[in-house]
C-alpha cells in the first residue's frame, strides 16, 4: 500500500483540448512525528490524591485528564495543567483496568476484579452496567477479566474479554447483544490475550493481542484484515485522527507510534522511575493539543509529554 492518495483531478484547457491532472497528498500517518520530551511536576504536587497503579488515562473534549487507578477514589480528574479537579467511584470498583470517553463525554471503564464494563455520565453518575458483578462467564450477559472497550462514531461499542476469555464482544448503543469473535490461540483472529482495543473513523477494529506482540485489525462483523508486529507488546493503545496508532508496550517499557500501515514510525521511552522512563506502561492517550499522558502500572504515576 502506497503512502500516497489520489485526491483531486483538475481540468485544464490548452488549445482546445483538454487536460487531466492529478494531485497527490501524503499519508498523515507517515509524516515525521515530533519528539516529545516529558513535562515536570505534572500532575501538580498538590493533589490530593496519591496515585496507586495507573492503568488508564483519557481526555475529554476540553482536555481535562481523567486517570483510572487502583486505589480509591479510582477516578481523578485533572486540568490540563495538572491541577486537581475532583474525583469520584469510591467503593465501585475493585481492580481497575481500561477507561474510554466516548463523543458524548460518557466515561467507560472495566473493572477485571468484578468482571465489568460500566459507563458512566462526565460527572460520574452510573448510567449502564454489563456482565455480572463476581460472576466471570462467556455468555453474552457476562465477561472474564473483561480489559478495554473501543466505542465507535455511531455509539456501538466493542469489549475486549480478555484475561479469562479471549474474545471480542460486539454490542448495540442500547447494550443490547450483537455478536462475537475469537478464541485462544495464535493463529489470524485467534487472540492470547487482547488487552487493548480502539475503533477508526470507518469502523475498523483494532486489537491488542498482548501476549502474541501484536495488533491485529478487523472489519466491525470480526473479519480478519491484517496484523501488525512491530508495535510490540500492545498494553495499551490510542488511535489519532490521521491513524497513527500509539501503542504503550508495557514489556519493553516504551511507546512506540505505527502509521495507518502498522509501520514503526517512533519510539521513545527506556526502564526506569526517571522522568521519561517507564516502569510498565499500560496506556496512552493524546488530547485535542497533541500532548500525551502516559499511565504505568508498576511506576504508579502518569506522565504526560509534549513536541519539542
Amino acid at each position: 500500500m502506497h503512502a500516497r492518495t489520489l485526491v483531486l483531478l483538475t481540468l485544464l484547457a490548452s488549445s482546445g483540448s483538454l487536460v487531466l491532472t492529478a494531485a497527490f497528498a501524503e499519508d498523515p500517518s507517515s509524516k515525521p512525528i515530533p519528539a516529545y520530551k516529558v513535562v515536570a511536576d505534572w500532575p501538580s504536587p498538590s493533589s490530593p490524591i496519591k496515585l496507586g497503579e495507573v492503568s488508564a488515562v483519557a481526555t475529554d473534549a476540553p482536555d481535562r485528564v481523567f486517570v483510572f487507578h487502583r486505589s480509591e477514589p479510582p477516578v481523578v480528574v485533572f486540568d490540563r495543567d495538572g491541577k486537581y479537579l475532583r474525583s469520584w467511584g469510591e467503593g465501585l470498583v475493585k481492580k481497575a483496568h481500561g477507561m474510554r470517553i466516548d463523543r458524548d463525554q460518557n466515561v467507560w471503564i472495566t473493572d477485571v476484579g468484578h468482571h465489568l464494563v460500566r459507563k458512566f455520565d462526565h460527572e460520574g453518575s452510573l448510567l449502564m452496567t454489563l456482565g455480572r458483578q463476581g460472576m466471570p462467564g462467556a455468555a453474552p450477559d457476562r465477561f472474564n477479566q473483561p480489559t478495554d472497550v473501543a466505542i465507535t462514531p455511531s455509539g456501538e461499542f466493542f469489549v475486549a474479554d480478555g484475561y479469562g476469555n479471549a474474545r471480542v464482544v460486539r454490542f448495540a448503543k442500547d447494550g443490547r447483544y450483537i455478536s462475537e469473535w475469537g478464541s485462544k490461540g495464535k493463529r489470524e483472529g485467534q487472540f492470547h490475550l487482547p488487552h487493548a482495543i480502539v475503533a477508526d473513523a470507518d469502523g475498523r477494529i483494532y486489537v491488542g493481542d498482548r501476549e502474541n506482540d501484536r495488533v491485529q485489525v478487523f472489519d466491525p462483523q470480526g473479519k480478519y484484515l491484517a496484523q501488525w508486529t512491530e508495535g510490540g507488546a500492545p498494553y495499551g493503545l490510542f488511535l489519532t485522527a490521521d491513524r497513527r496508532l500509539f501503542v504503550a508496550d508495557g514489556r519493553a517499557d516504551r511507546v512506540t507510534v505505527l502509521d495507518r500501515n502498522g509501520k514503526a514510525r517512533q519510539h521513545w521511552g527506556s526502564t526506569g522511575a526517571g522522568p521519561g522512563q517507564f516502569d510498565m506502561p499500560h496506556a496512552v492517550c493524546i488530547d485535542s493539543q497533541g500532548d500525551v499522558y502516559v499511565a504505568e502500572i508498576d511506576g504508579r504515576r502518569l506522565q504526560k509529554f509534549t513536541a519539542k
